[in-house]
């Protein structure tokens, strides 16, 4: 077996900007700009995991997969894992979980992951860009650190990721992207561990694999995908989308 698939996890009910799937992006649910960017990748199937009914109708609306998952999940691993259980536990070996908030992620990056996955040992890749120097000291801007400088053909250890960090100097740290790739042993353990205390305290997913000596790989982003997280991020990138 050797398949991939691509898992966006995806729910009406967030905080900051609740329906923000649905938000239009040029004429188009910001759900269905990712469930398409996945598509255009190639590299396996592509499909929606949700809790709300609503947002199953619009992908299957506009020719796209959609399944309904529990609303209880606490993560948005969790939501991938129990698609990936019911429904590829016998067809895929690497499951791709790509954050429902990047419609302008390019489809080469998320082939690229699958590359460095297949040719490399890691139990979880990801992906960062290079860091602009407003985005140090922006909190919403997740950073990691690696041990040298990244290039397009090295897929390196994750050292640590963070949102702040006084202690920067000399240090290689890159623009997290919100993109994970799984081997499907790394994502059974990942679900069946109890969340770590970096990850409450950073309210990172992934410090709970760090902090169980999971390892995270990662590879070079030559662009840099927007997170829609406020109504303002939004416009930022409807806007950028527009000018492509």
């Amino acid at each position: 077996m050797n398949n991939t698939v691509i898992i966006i996890p995806s729910r009406l009910g967030a905080k900051r900007f609740p329906n923000k799937p649905l938000a239009e992006i040029n004429g188009l649910p910001m759900i269905v700009h990712c469930l398409n960017r996945a598509k255009e990748s190639k590299i396996g199937e592509a499909i929606v995991a949700t809790p709300d009914q609503e947002i199953v109708n619009v992908v299957k609306k506009n020719r796209g997969d959609a399944i309904l998952t529990k609303f209880d999940h606490t993560s948005g691993s969790d939501r991938i894992y129990e698609v990936y259980k019911k429904n590829f536990s016998d067809k895929a070996d690497l499951i791709i979980n790509l954050q429902g908030d990047m419609p302008n992620i390019d489809p080469n990056a998320i082939s690229k992951l699958e590359e460095h996955m297949r040719s490399n040992n890691s139990d979880i890749g990801t992906l960062a860009s290079n860091m602009e120097k407003n985005d140090i000291n922006n909190p919403n801007v997740v950073k990691v650190h690696v041990e040298k400088d990244m290039t397009a053909s090295n897929f390196l250890v994750a050292k640590d990721f963070f949102r702040t960090n006084k202690d920067l100097q000399n240090k290689k740290i890159y623009h997290h992207i919100g993109i994970y790739a799984f081997t499907n042993d790394a994502l059974t353990k990942y679900v069946k561990l109890s969340r770590s205390k970096l990850e409450i305290n950073r309210n990172l997913e992934q410090m709970r694999a760090m902090e169980n000596n999971m390892m995270i790989k990662v590879g070079l982003s030559d662009s840099k995908p927007l997170g829609v997280d406020t109504k303002e991020s939004l416009e930022k990138v409807a806007l950028e989308m527009k000018l492509l």
